[in-house]
Formats: C-alpha cells, structure tokens, sequence
C-alpha cells in the first residue's frame, strides 16, 4: 500500500453582508467569505490538500475563479469533485486534519456539523474528519477580523 500526504491553505477576506460559510454549513456572523464560490475556506483548503496528495494540482487549476460556471457555486459540490478525482487515481482518505484561523465567532459548537457535512460528501467516516480551531490572539489579518484562514493536512493510501 502506498501512503500519501497533502498539505492546503486557504485564506478569505470578510465582509459585511455575506453569508459564512465554513465546513458546509453557515455560521451565523454579521461578516462571510469573500471569494468567487460561496468562499468556504475551509473546504478550499482540503481540496487542496487532496489534490496535492494525490499530485493533481490544486484547487484553481481545476475550478479557476475565471469561470462562469463557478461564480456563486457551493464548495461541498467542488470537495465531491475532487474525491472523484483522487479516487480515479486509486486513493482514498485515511485522516484530515485541519485548523481554522478566527477571531471571532467562536465555532467550537458547530465543529461536529461541520465534521458531519464534510464526512458525507466525502463519504467517509466522521472519525477521518479533524477540525480544530484557534485565533491569532488579535493580530494579523485574522486577529483585526479582515479575514478567515485555514490549514489541513490529509493522508491517503493507494487502495
């Protein structure tokens, strides 16, 4: 069996007005991602971690922000796609782990909706899904409340 891993980051603008999506779901907060999709950074960022693993490229070169097509689009329906692509190439998930970067809301209780959501569009199981979450202790980008960021790491093994 061969062993994979990936590494993603993402990082999205806040703005005032828009929904925030994070993980598949909405947060409720008076700002949301800024960004061609639904800018669900978090989604972004295991898509890129995947396809790296799998040495697929990345997220732009697969969903450019250029096309129509794309514009407004729900981030879970891209995550599908991308597990589509890597197991084409033979892999599947042993584990995710992934950190989200935010001031503010805190979104410790919706960690296990997020971990649900994002296991069923993997189809894989919720134990295979890490969220964790910290803030910046007030500095940066992230800490002034400007912007959201997010890292994971994935392993996937040749089945």
């Amino acid at each position: 069996m061969s062993f994979r891993v990936g590494f993603g980051f993402d990082v999205h603008q806040l703005k005032v007005g828009l929904d925030f999506w994070l993980g598949g779901i909405i947060v409720p907060h008076t700002k949301g991602g800024l960004g061609h999709s639904d800018a669900d950074v978090l989604i972004h960022t295991i898509c890129d971690a995947l396809l790296g693993a799998a040495n697929l490229g990345d997220i732009g070169k697969h969903f450019p922000d250029t096309a129509a097509e794309y514009k407004g689009i729900d981030s879970k329906i891209l995550l599908k796609e991308v597990m589509l692509l890597v197991r084409n190439q033979g892999y599947e998930i042993g584990n995710i782990d992934s950190t989200i970067c935010l001031q503010t809301p805190k979104i410790g209780p919706y960690i296990p909706e997020m971990k649900k959501v994002l296991a069923s569009c993997m189809n894989i199981d919720i134990d295979q899904v890490s969220i964790k979450a910290t803030t910046t202790e007030k500095l940066s980008f992230v800490g002034r409340e400007e912007g959201v960021s997010a890292y994971a790491t994935v392993l996937i093994n040749k089945i």
